[in-house]
């Protein structure tokens, strides 16, 4: 039997009854007030799936009295968007034509450019839609000729008018009365994870799986144990992996644990664990040395072990790295040195560093005192370049105190005897 999915069946036909969204579709929102106006400007949505994006151009390809035409990038060609723009010379374009271009990250360059075309002798009127970042993925050009707008997760108390009409359609399209608290409607609006269309989803085959109530139960048998808005290719999984390296960066462990779980129970184990490496080196590096050691001990348990029991070691390294003492010294003096090598300085390294059979300019450091002895290192161009500050930290200061000491304690440049 098929049956129209709760999610259509709930579509809304106004802004007003949009769930979330009000700083775009509530009395002061700003796609309403431009609206008002009279302006119909170009547009790009993105947010997360389940927010509205579709439901809302819908509602204003309406209200414009314009021929409104879907696409998806994933499988349109510019061949459909030039048929599209013929319609602009018919009938059916009297009013102008409304192009909703769903996944526009999926168009290349070259489609981009093309479209931009159409966009700017006014053919079409575009309204695209996103899951990714646009200022990742839309070209520039297309993007400086529209208004951007973006749907952010709805939120749980803002979902729970849409499950309750949604209970309410089911019961009455089905002549069977079937109840559910308002703790229940708002655990469902939580598994949701700020996906509308989720949400419903979860609420349809609770709906279907029992008699007469909707308990705890029934929502666990139904929803799959990994639920989230995650995608492992998309912006939100390049987000908790950013998350989790700025919380660490923050000496956060609360929020670092929790990003860390966000990304192992999306399924993402591989990135969790590289990024955890990274963070060793970059964030706390020459301030505690061993946490990169650390860091590589508990990544390599946690690939052997796998899922759950990974979650054990990488939840370890993640408080340490999160409680350890920071500095990015290292980091930032690897690209000072890296920029002046792109920049073409230090091209001739000195004569007496070179690996060059039978010459005795160098001086061997260990025939000396402290096994230090001063002599050029750096190429003639840049004798007098410092990369690496030492970092406040005591490790670091530690290594300055002993450097300052050898150098000082050391002016005589005769071996040792």
């Amino acid at each position: 039997m098929n049956r129209k999915p709760l999610a259509d069946l709930l579509r809304p036909a106004a802004f007003d009854e949009i769930v979330g969204q009000r700083h775009l579709f509530g009395p002061n929102g700003v796609i309403v007030k431009a609206l008002s106006s009279s302006y119909l400007p170009n547009m790009i949505f993105f947010g997360p799936p389940g927010t509205g994006k579709t439901t809302a151009a819908g509602i204003i390809a309406a209200g414009s009295n314009m021929a409104i035409r879907r696409l998806n990038a994933t499988t349109a060609s510019l061949s459909d968007v030039r048929e599209v723009c013929t319609e602009t010379g018919s009938v059916f374009g009297a009013y102008g034509i409304l192009l909703y271009l769903d996944e526009i990250q999926y168009f290349n360059k070259k489609q981009q450019q093309a479209l931009l075309e159409f966009i700017e002798d006014g053919r079409i009127t575009l309204i695209a839609s996103t899951t990714e970042n646009p200022y990742m993925y839309v070209y520039n050009a297309v993007i400086s000729r529209c208004a951007v707008f973006e749907f952010k997760p709805v939120s749980d108390t803002d979902m729970l008018p849409a499950l309750e009409r949604g209970l309410s359609l089911l019961c009455k399209n089905e002549g069977r009365e079937v109840k559910a608290t308002q703790d229940t409607l708002l655990r469902i609006a939580r598994l949701g994870s700020g996906d509308v269309r989720r949400a419903l989803g979860i609420l349809e085959n609770c709906y279907y799986t029992t008699k007469d109530l909707i308990s705890a139960e029934i929502i666990d048998e139904v929803v799959p144990m990994s639920v989230g808005n995650f995608d492992r290719d998309g912006t939100v999984h390049y987000d908790l992996l950013s998350a989790l390296q700025k919380s660490i960066r923050g000496s956060d462990p609360d929020a670092a644990l929790f990003y860390l779980a966000s990304l192992l129970e999306g399924g993402d184990l591989i990135g969790a664990c590289r990024r955890l490496q990274v963070i060793a080196s970059e964030d706390i590096g020459a301030a505690y040395p061993l946490a990169a050691v650390l860091a590589d001990a508990a990544v390599n348990s946690a690939l052997r072990l796998g899922m759950p029991e990974a979650a054990i070691p990488l939840s370890n390294l993640t408080v340490v790295l999160s409680t350890a003492p920071k500095s990015n010294s290292a980091h930032i003096a690897y690209n000072a040195a890296a920029e002046d090598f792109r920049a073409g300085l230090g091209r001739v390294i000195p004569p007496h560093l070179r690996q060059v059979t039978g010459f005795s300019g160098y001086k061997y450091p260990h025939d000396y005192n402290n096994h230090y002895i001063k002599q050029q290192y750096l190429p003639d161009d840049l004798v007098d370049r410092v990369y690496y500050r030492y970092g406040e930290n005591k490790t670091e200061q530690a290594a300055k105190a002993y450097g300052d000491l050898i150098k000082k304690t050391n002016e005589s440049e005769k071996p040792k005897q």
